[in-house]
């Protein structure tokens, strides 16, 4: 017998609920259904599907709310796949960071929808093409910067003033912003440049661009 995952349906929209339904047909065990906040958390913690199918925009409230309740509520091993008719990054990145295992827009064939729901239930994660990139470059950019060993070679002091330096701030005008005098902006400009050997301000620019750190 081919393995079919037990999934709740949660749209607000019954002839959504029953068109998913119909596509997915024997693929799936469909558990329940539910078009509310409310509704979909009391349901999924009664049911425990393993995959729950769901809308990110609900009357009561978002999808990313149904999983922060499930998982207040002690349903751990419940996992989510939202269907929305929305690609907009602010919708994925929600649902995601409350912990959604994938994104996929309702303009999905049934085959592909069937796929990514029997995948989440094996532990992936999955995402139209497109919203793949979306979550990509938000946590990316989440991330810590990597280690520069270049960068770090330079003082917490001798970095302020370097980016300012790189920037075209002029001494005195750095020594007024970091409230030191001018003597000892020349002087960690002076270190800057032979730490990092670079010969002048342009030089110094160009490593700190490439860098993006200006």
């Amino acid at each position: 017998m081919t393995y079919a995952p037990t999934v709740v349906l949660v749209d607000d929209h019954d002839i959504v609920r029953a068109g998913v339904t119909a596509e997915l047909g024997d693929r799936v065990q469909v558990l329940g259904e539910a078009g509310d906040v409310g509704g979909a958390v009391a349901l999924i913690l009664d049911r425990r599907p393993e995959v729950v199918l769901l809308d990110v925009h609900l009357p009561s409230g978002t999808g990313a709310d149904v999983i922060r309740g499930v998982r207040a509520g002690g349903g751990t091993d419940v996992r989510f796949l939202a269907l929305s008719v929305s690609d907009s990054p602010d919708d994925v990145i929600a649902v995601i960071r409350a912990g959604a295992r994938g994104y996929v827009t309702k303009s999905i064939s049934g085959e592909d929808l069937g796929d990514a729901v029997l995948r989440v239930a094996e532990g992936d994660a999955v995402f139209s093409p497109r919203l793949a990139g979306f979550v990509i470059d938000a946590f990316s950019a989440s991330l810590p910067a990597p280690a520069d060993p270049e960068l770090d070679l330079l003082s917490p002091r001798e970095q302020e003033v370097m980016r300012l330096l790189a920037r075209g701030y002029a001494y005195k005008e750095i020594a007024r912003r970091l409230t030191i005098s001018i003597k000892t902006v020349e002087t960690h400009a002076s270190n800057v440049l032979r730490k990092l050997q670079v010969s002048n301000r342009h030089e110094l620019t160009s490593w700190a661009t490439k860098r993006r750190i200006v």
